[in-house]
């Protein structure tokens, strides 16, 4: 079944369109982000009145205050600005954008699918590293850093999903990513969890990731393949192959592709090929970081033997 076409009335779509393509020109400009954000923000909320009375020194209660200055992504924090291996300078850009993103979902206009996905698209060729055309994201999406991240063309990216490129993140054409699927680009250490290591992640062209499914960090989802509904991949699937279960497994090949794919092993298991995508990320001497856990690291020492 394909989809029929869907336009928003002149006047509506007019509106939408100038919006866009001012908000596009202002962050292209010279004018500082954190600023702009703020701006467009005041006025989606409609809380340019307030706004401007507040800033003109008026009184306000503590709560429209605080309401206010949330509108200044610099007033805000994100959890992975509290990482110890971001990226400052990038950081500090991709901050202010995903904020934008992600108060603009909060807003009643996120839900205007044919303006919404406009907005995100734009706001997509500014935050991550590489965009596409044609790309569609919808609502509830969101990211670790935003910047380390390159999508293709006609991507779809559907509600709830979530991004994770706190190492690297690239996704192939005509992609279809489903609503709650995490692909991870960052593992932690099974014993000291501060440990991070971070990776590349690669969702190949026209591959297929289903509702709620989860790519471990360093996997490689190949071309044309399917991961099923609520799966965990946790190696490479290969291209054409339809990977199913916890840990994922290969159980088909597509029909027709037969001759283009790596046959099925015996088993079904997915080759485990991550440590070839780890990315080496070291944290600058300056920063001061610490273990929010203070776990001990060191296992009970083992009793004489004959204990």
């Amino acid at each position: 079944m394909t989809k029929r076409h869907v336009s928003l009335p002149d006047e509506a779509a007019d509106g939408v369109d100038r919006f866009i393509e001012s908000v596009d020109r202002r962050l292209s400009g010279a004018e500082d982000t954190c600023e702009v954000v703020t701006d467009v923000l005041v006025d989606l909320f409609g809380d340019r009145d307030a706004y401007e009375a507040w800033q003109a020194g008026e009184e306000v209660s503590p709560a429209t205050r605080v309401r206010l200055q949330g509108y200044d992504p610099c007033n805000a924090t994100l959890e992975s600005e509290y990482y110890a291996e971001k990226d400052e300078t990038k950081f500090e850009e991709s901050k202010h954008l995903q904020w934008l993103w992600r108060q603009f979902d909060a807003t009643p206009m996120a839900d205007n699918v044919a303006f919404a996905l406009q907005f995100r698209r734009m706001l997509a060729d500014h935050l991550f590293d590489e965009c596409g055309d044609d790309c569609r994201f919808f609502k509830g999406i969101t990211f670790t850093y935003g910047h380390n991240i390159s999508i293709g063309d006609n991507v779809v990216v559907h509600d709830d999903v979530h991004l994770d490129d706190r190492g690297k993140l690239t996704v192939g054409d005509r992609v279809s990513i489903s609503d709650g699927v995490h692909i991870y680009s960052h593992d932690h250490d099974i014993v000291d969890q501060t440990a991070v290591d971070n990776y590349h992640t690669i969702i190949e062209d026209d591959a297929r990731v289903t509702y709620d499914a989860m790519v471990r960090a360093g996997c490689r989802v190949g071309e044309n393949a399917l991961v099923g509904a609520r799966s965990v991949v946790q190696g490479d699937v290969p291209a054409h192959h339809v990977a199913v279960g916890t840990p994922a497994e290969s159980v088909k090949i597509k029909p027709g592709w037969e001759g283009s794919a790596e046959p099925i092993t015996e088993e079904g298991r997915l080759p485990r090929r991550q440590a070839g995508r780890e990315i080496d990320r070291e944290i600058d001497n300056e920063v001061d970081i610490f273990d929010e856990f203070q776990r001990t690291l060191s296992p009970p020492s083992a009793p004489p033997a004959g204990e």
